[in-house]
């Protein structure tokens, strides 16, 4: 049984970076190579927040922040945070860039 996850990118941090869709997208669908069973359902860039978002089956045992941490090697420096949602809302992960960390803090 497989789990569906959202991963998003903040509107700012495509805005700073405009490669950066590509890059994630390339990423994400080469990783089904290393990993069995991870697959991309699709990529669209939602109207309401900006946000990018890439839907994913993950296979049982594996981590999404491991992923979002080999992904953060190739991608400009950001921070990734999960969102909180409930059932039956999907596991979502959002990057975006570092000054919103450091604002924060």
């Amino acid at each position: 049984m497989f789990e569906v996850v959202e991963i998003r990118v903040s509107y700012r941090y495509v805005k700073e970076h405009s490669w950066v869709v590509q890059g994630i997208t390339g990423f994400l669908s080469a990783y089904f190579m290393e990993k069995p069973g991870f697959s991309l359902q699709r990529h669209f860039d939602e109207l309401e927040t900006g946000m990018h978002v890439w839907v994913c089956n993950i296979p049982p045992k594996m981590k999404v922040p491991t992923l979002l941490r080999r992904l953060k090697e190739d991608i400009p420096p950001c921070h990734y945070t999960q969102l909180e949602t409930s059932p039956p809302m999907r596991p979502q992960f959002l990057i975006d860039s570092q000054e919103t960390e450091s604002a924060v803090s």
